[in-house]
């Protein structure tokens, strides 16, 4: 079986699964809202329509495996109880991130570190674009952007550039309760997905789509 299909398959089994949910009960406990046969879900600020037909972006596009994988396992983790709280950790602070912990480090991390080394003003102007807001949550740094990942599931992004002594550094934050919405296969996505969308919101602007590239298929 080709990857395509191994995806296509994936794809479909967890639609099977949604399409089994009663979705206009989740609105509570998610954060989403009914719309026609399934629900509206805000990710990073574009809102998606996710059912048990198939899941669209804002344009109605069909968007990466990666971002309908995540939308879907938010709707099927749904919590019995809503949980909230601002307690921020790193992805490695999980109990259950270390099989993806590296990953996270090396595809999400890392890479704006070094995409936006000694180019502070081009992050900033993305995370706006992303719809990130400033943060202040008592941490000294450069800059610290909240995104809305999902609407239960805030990701913090902070960054120091680079100086005299040390290279750029960036770290991205999870509220420890993230881990009861999404796996920790979702999680490290969701932080591959932003570090995706702001190099090439950086870059390319004008041709920016919300569409990732291979790697995140």
């Amino acid at each position: 079986m080709s990857e395509t299909a191994v995806f296509e398959k994936i794809y479909r089994d967890y639609l099977d699964q949604v399409s089994l949910l009663d979705l206009a009960g989740l609105g509570e406990s998610l954060g989403v809202a009914p719309d026609g046969d399934g629900v509206a879900v805000p990710f990073f600020g574009q809102v998606h329509h996710v059912s048990g037909r198939g899941t669209t972006d804002s344009q109605g596009l069909r968007p990466s495996h990666a971002v309908s994988v995540i939308l879907c396992k938010y709707l099927l983790m749904c919590p019995d109880i809503v949980l909230a709280g601002p307690d921020w950790v790193t992805y490695k602070d999980f109990r259950d991130a270390a099989p993806f912990a590296s990953g996270f480090m090396n595809h999400a991390e890392r890479p704006i570190s070094k995409n936006f080394s000694g180019r502070l003003a081009d992050l900033k102007q993305a995370c706006a674009e992303l719809n990130g807001l400033p943060a202040d949550v008592g941490v000294a740094s450069d800059l610290a952007v909240r995104f809305e990942a999902l609407p239960k599931v805030p990701l913090l992004l902070l960054f120091n550039d680079r100086d005299d002594e040390f290279p750029a550094q960036c770290s991205l934050l999870f509220e420890r309760c993230a881990e009861h919405y999404l796996d920790m296969e979702c999680l490290a996505m969701i932080g591959l997905v932003l570090a995706e969308r702001l190099k090439r919101m950086a870059d390319s602007p004008d041709q920016y789509d919300n569409q990732e590239g291979d790697f995140l298929r």
